[in-house]
């Protein structure tokens, strides 16, 4: 058939055409649905929900519940967050074992089982785990204690320090103990991190500048021997370490607006600035290939390192052993699921998703076993990694896998390019990474709403640089908590009275307000236990002395949330003291579970039913009625009550 005028034999065939792309594009969806949907189907039907006793799997292992939905849209994102946080992952990981004082492949091996792990168990979807910074210089900090650096017996501790922290975790999240971290006060871990960063930097400035110093556990250790050794510095070191912390900024800040500048796509931008760690340490180890440094200038390089993993085994413990690294177990097991709910939890929020505290220390506990039988040291989440693996579009624990699998790879297939790698790129990798730890916010703006927890930051701070990582922070747990117990132990005591022209009682000293000599209204601002019992009855007591006409005592209870058995005591002495001294003692505004305590008490059989009351109001109504010619406060309906602040 002849084309209808106005259009060529061109414009046909074109449309034909046309119609026969768009035909098998869709040919292909339909094909990909299909196969997305047979997938579906064929997992959901071999993968387990629930054991023969009705345990629910998917609570174990949240994998079983996305893999059966798994499809190609989420493979796509998973496989390029899965790429990216990996192309990081591989030099961090070995500049982390290098700042745990482990051997560079070490922090591979501890980048591969522990992530497929996790990937399967974790709750989070975008959570990058792994080596890190604060938990490398922990497991330092105690293993260097107790065998030298670069000995068969270092390694071996690490590897029980993995293990233990694994089990510690699981029993933690078993126990359903994830509340313990609550314990690490939020200026407490600041004043850590902000040390530790210090620390670690400085760790790594003998590497960074060629100079022979050995590894102390103190910053100022470290800062005196540093300042020794700075007429051994190697100029050549020296250059390729500055030269890769300007590289790795540049490609933090600047690589991917020049990139773009450049016309070049901002996916690709993107990808090659995220690259900057993989790229700079190709560079510097392309250089010391290319021009022998190690041999003509003595720049210190990696070496030989070990194509593949080991193989799986779990380390023997001893009892000498578990007992030394017990403490340092047990804080490596706090601050790291700290750091990795923290950063897990923030970014669930932004996509209204759901994180289980316990099944994560029991998905990180199992890492770390995973961890300790590969060959690896204890990890946790990395805030760096975990953000890029969000923002790369990671849908599921998949992402997690092809990052191992990627990893994989690289020590199954490019050990031999890791020969010549200077241990100064390493370094400068370590230290733009922990630079981002510093901060102050955090100190300005606790110093500026409390100075007493801003105190605690600073004494935890201070304590993590002069004694030490471990001790550091046991001092800063130990300050947060003393300040807890002054604070509740001297609570507020508030003598009420009523404003004027309405039903309200606030603070006399606050407030202008109406008072009776006969009558105390007296609230306590904090729970009531054997820490701060005596000063309520210290207080009353001053207050009943220096009240000759009191006749009516009434405790406002709004702000008690609970009574222990020494506070209970006490206020049943209280309670006498008055009565001797012809004083009534009333209740008013105590909350329903602390008056169901109470209920069959000696001090509820004592001040009895009558003389407890609702609100401050009922209470001076039931006053009034004792005084009908000279009612305190006025006519004080329990109707017209409202109750006190």
């Amino acid at each position: 058939m002849w084309p209808a005028p106005g259009k060529t034999i061109i414009t046909v065939v074109c449309q034909r055409v046309d119609r026969a792309d768009r035909s098998e594009a869709q040919e292909r969806n339909v094909r990909s649905t299909d196969v997305t949907e047979l997938w579906r189907s064929a997992v959901a039907g071999v993968l387990p929900k629930r054991l023969p006793d009705g345990i629910d799997v998917t609570r174990w292992v949240p994998a079983l519940a996305w893999i059966p939905r798994y499809g190609r849209e989420e493979f796509s994102g998973d496989l390029i967050a899965g790429i990216i946080v990996a192309v990081l992952l591989v030099p961090q990981g070995m500049a982390y074992a290098m700042l745990a004082g482990l051997p560079p492949q070490v922090g591979l091996y501890a980048s591969v089982i522990p992530l497929v792990i996790y990937g399967l168990m974790g709750t989070s979807r975008a959570l990058g785990v792994g080596p890190v910074a604060i938990v490398a210089l922990m497991t330092a900090t105690s293993v260097g204690a107790l065998a030298a650096e670069g000995t068969g017996e270092y390694i071996a501790l690490a590897l029980i320090l993995a293990l233990m922290v694994g089990v510690l975790q699981i029993l933690m999240g078993v126990l359903r103990a994830g509340f313990i971290v609550n314990f690490l006060s939020h200026p407490v871990l600041s004043g850590f991190i902000n040390a530790a960063a210090l620390i670690i930097a400085a760790s790594q400035v003998g590497h960074l500048f060629g100079l022979a110093v050995g590894r102390n556990e103190t910053f100022l250790d470290q800062m005196i021997e540093l300042g020794g050794a700075i007429g051994t510095i190697n100029g050549v070191t020296t250059a390729i370490g500055v030269g890769s912390i300007l590289s790795l900024l540049y490609f933090q800040r600047l690589a991917r607006p020049h990139l773009e500048q450049l016309g070049i796509s901002g996916t690709i931008a993107n990808f090659l600035a995220r690259s900057g760690p993989l790229i700079t340490v190709a560079a510097a180890t392309f250089i010391v290939w290319l021009m022998q440094l190690d041999q003509r200038h003595n720049v210190s390089i990696v070496g030989v390192v070990p194509a593949g993993l080991p193989a799986p085994s779990f380390p023997s413990i001893q009892l000498s052993q578990f007992q030394a690294l017990a403490p340092a177990a047990i804080l490596i097991s706090l601050v790291g699921f700290m750091e990795s709910i923290s950063i897990a939890k923030s970014l669930a929020s932004r996509d209204r998703e759901r994180v289980d505290p316990n099944q994560e220390l029991i998905a990180l506990g199992t890492a770390n076993l995973g961890a300790s039988a590969g060959g690896g040291f204890p990890v946790t989440g990395s805030f760096s990694r975990s953000i890029l693996n969000y923002t790369s579009g990671a849908r599921t624990g998949m992402a997690s896998i092809i990052t191992a699998g990627i990893v994989l790879l690289s020590v199954l297939l490019l050990t031999p390019a890791f020969f010549y790698l200077p241990r100064a790129a390493l370094a400068a990798i370590v230290i733009v990474a922990v630079a981002g730890l510093v901060e102050s916010t955090t100190f300005r703006r606790v110093w500026a709403y409390r100075r007493a927890d801003a105190a605690t930051l600073i004494v935890t701070f201070l304590a993590v640089l002069v004694i030490g990582v471990e001790l550091g922070i046991v001092v800063g747990v130990l300050s947060s908590i003393g300040l807890y117990l002054w604070r509740t132990s001297h609570p507020a005591f508030v003598e009420l009275g009523l404003i004027r022209g309405t039903d309200v009682y606030r603070n006399i000293e606050r407030h202008s307000t109406m008072t009776d000599p006969r009558v105390l209204l007296f609230r306590v601002d904090e729970s009531l236990y054997f820490a701060n019992t005596q000063q309520l009855q210290d207080e009353v007591t001053s207050r009943l002395h220096a009240r000759p006409a009191l006749e009516h005592f009434v405790l406002a209870g709004t702000a008690i949330n609970d009574i222990d058995a020494s506070a209970l005591e006490t206020l049943e002495e209280l309670h006498l003291r008055l009565s001797a001294a012809g004083v009534t003692m009333h209740l008013a505004g105590f909350k329903l579970n602390v008056l169901e305590r109470m209920r069959h008490t000696l001090l509820m059989q004592m001040i009895g039913p009558d003389r407890t009351h609702l609100t401050v109001n009922d209470a001076v109504a039931a006053i009034n009625r004792e005084f009908p010619d000279d009612m305190p406060y006025g006519s004080r309906e329990p109707e017209d009550a409202e109750e006190e602040a």
